[in-house]
């Protein structure tokens, strides 16, 4: 046995969040490890039952009486406040529904339109150089609409990039393909000392690390909930905006669901009151509520704990790689300093296509992104010690 084995080994005893392994489905190949939770978060084990009772009996019994009897109409503000406690906010700033790109379509435009408010001159989006493309695409598509120039820059860039023409800026907390984290408390306060909004996505970092909303006095923000917060693939997204804004927040995107009175049916649109104006039309009520029963593992868990976990799987899996695989055949391109790290590594090689396949063939899951770089994504919840290391000595095996 390796001292990293026993090291693990002993990681693995002291490890709190060790228990909550048993409330996800990881069955699989003999001695699986799943490092892909970055790209889609593990079943909950809650999650089967509650999709056969959304289906059997509040759809196939109730029928229409569960948009009531069963809190299907609220289950958007109810979700947002179960997701707020692990991004920071206090309740009633979060509402769930529609994918991650029509939530930052419409937090960017909305941005956008309060910067306009007070000053028209305002007519510049900032949008982060490396951010995931669809979010580029979007910022494209909104500057287009409100009459913006897009420039795109660097995060560490965007301070020095601000200027009295800035109307937005919309970042990622966690580059997608680096796992490196950005600074969210001093980008906003830079962002806000220029006079302009903004808009964060959270995709690569709620339910990995603290985020801290309405601590940093974050405009608005979107995540998805299909990574670490698990709620299966395609589950609905969110949109998070700041309580004091809500009542000047023009979404782009008004629906009968975001209406005053929704059941009303009048040609002339009134927004509701609070986070219910990022509504836009009917939730899809089946995947939100297996979002809920997701969520449910986070009882008793602190995001503090996770972030503490997550460190210490990141800084042990590096060291497993240093130790175990040969020098010089990968290059970490995930930063080192804990302040500067999500919850992934990312490793180049020449030939990561081919060796993810190979170490997905033999039970270590992570991902592979164009064109040379392996994704491992650490999910404190379900992730050990003991996956880290084997995970690392399959990949030496596999590196030659």
């Amino acid at each position: 046995m390796s001292e990293l084995t026993v090291k693990a080994e002993k990681l693995d005893a002291g490890d709190e969040l060790a228990a909550k392994r048993t409330e996800f489905v990881l069955d699989g190949p003999e001695g699986a490890v799943y490092l892909d939770g970055n790209s889609l978060g593990a079943l909950p084990v809650a999650v089967p039952g509650r999709v056969a009772d959304v289906v059997g009996r509040q759809w196939g019994e109730m029928r229409i009486r569960s948009w009531t009897e069963s809190g299907w109409w609220t289950a958007p503000e109810r979700i947002g406040d179960r997701i707020a406690p692990l991004v920071g906010a206090a309740a009633g700033q979060i509402v769930v529904g529609d994918s991650t790109s029509v939530n930052v379509f419409k937090a960017l435009v909305g941005a956008v339109r309060l910067a306009q408010e007070n000053d028209p001159g305002r007519d510049e989006i900032l949008v982060d150089a490396t951010t995931f493309p669809t979010d580029g695409y979007i910022a494209g598509s909104a500057a287009r609409m409100t009459g913006c120039a897009l420039r795109p820059v660097e995060p560490s860039e965007a301070p020095g990039a601000l200027g009295e023409r800035t109307a937005a800026v919309l970042l990622n907390h966690v580059d997608y393909r680096t796992g490196r984290l950005h600074d969210l408390p001093s980008l906003t306060a830079a962002v806000h000392a220029a006079g302009a909004y903004a808009v964060w996505d959270l995709c690569h970092s709620a339910g990995a690390l603290p985020v801290g909303l309405d601590e940093h006095g974050v405009d608005l923000a979107v995540g998805c909930t299909y990574k670490y917060l698990n709620g299966g693939p395609g589950s609905p997204a969110y949109l998070y905006v700041r309580a004091d804004l809500q009542d000047r927040f023009d979404s782009p995107l008004p629906g009968w669901n975001s209406h005053a009175e929704p059941f009303g049916m009048r040609s002339d649109y009134t927004p509701a009151e609070g986070a219910v104006r990022g509504r836009v039309g009917t939730p899809d009520i089946l995947s939100m509520l297996a979002l809920e029963a997701a969520l449910e593992v986070w009882d008793g868990v602190t995001v503090e704990a996770v972030r503490a976990k997550s460190l210490a799987l990141t800084d042990f899996f590096l060291e497993c790689v240093g130790e175990y695989v040969p020098e010089g055949r990968v290059e970490c391109l995930t930063p080192l300093p804990h302040e500067e790290r999500g919850s992934q590594v990312a490793l180049r090689c020449a030939d990561a296509g081919p060796v993810m396949q190979r170490l997905i063939g033999r039970g270590v899951v992570g991902d592979f992104r164009h064109p040379d770089v392996l994704r491992f994504g650490f999910t404190p919840l379900y992730v050990g010690f003991a996956d880290v290391e084997r995970a690392a000595r399959v990949l030496a095996e596999e590196l030659g």
